[in-house]
């Protein structure tokens, strides 16, 4: 919930050198500081609440991460700024991944709901299919995904083996999706 008037923060680069170093107080100031500036600017696009969560997660995952580097955020001042720099390439990110699923889903015929005597040719076809372009993945994110959605692994097993949290497993997931959506797409473009 949004609460009253937000205050502005003046960034440092002390503030900058806890955050690179994981300092507990600086990472939930972060957080809550930028979550409401990032759901007030989301929410005004009427976007999906798991949209924005994700949208949100991979700004922070990112401007993390970009701190941690050597040549990290050189203007400190700036943060803020930058912040919403990242935040705005992710939402455009996700506005292009979802113009192209969309556009996939348009293509494709519905599905025939008669009885299919080649079913079983049918099946063994997509099962290669599957596992070609899931041999073309990463091995991190073939593992996922054949953890997650073929082999039904727990959850909590699987974010202990990432050394991840279940929110930052989601957005592992969704990355894999989008990987094995691309390289499904290229194979198919392949064949025709």
């Amino acid at each position: 919930m949004l609460g009253g008037p937000l205050e502005l923060f003046s960034f440092d680069d002390s503030y900058l050198q806890r955050l690179k170093a994981g300092d507990p107080d600086a990472q939930q100031h972060f957080v809550s500081y930028f979550s409401e500036l990032i759901l007030i600017k989301l929410r005004a696009r009427r976007l999906h609440p798991d949209v924005i969560e994700d949208i949100r997660q991979e700004t922070f995952a990112r401007v993390l991460a970009i701190l941690r580097k050597d040549a990290g955020v050189q203007h400190p001042e700036r943060f803020g700024a930058f912040v919403n720099s990242v935040c705005n390439n992710v939402l455009l990110e996700q506005y292009r991944s979802s113009a192209r699923t969309e556009n996939m889903n348009e293509e494709f015929d519905p599905p025939d709901t008669t009885i299919d005597m080649d079913r079983a040719l049918v099946t063994e076809e997509s099962q290669r299919r599957v596992n070609s372009v899931l041999l073309r993945m990463t091995e991190r994110d073939r593992r996922l995904i054949r953890a997650i959605f073929l082999e039904d692994a727990d959850k909590d097993e699987v974010c202990r083996e990432y050394g991840v949290d279940r929110g930052y497993l989601r957005v592992l997931v969704h990355r894999a999706k989008q990987q094995f959506r691309s390289l499904l797409m290229q194979s198919e473009t392949a064949a025709r």
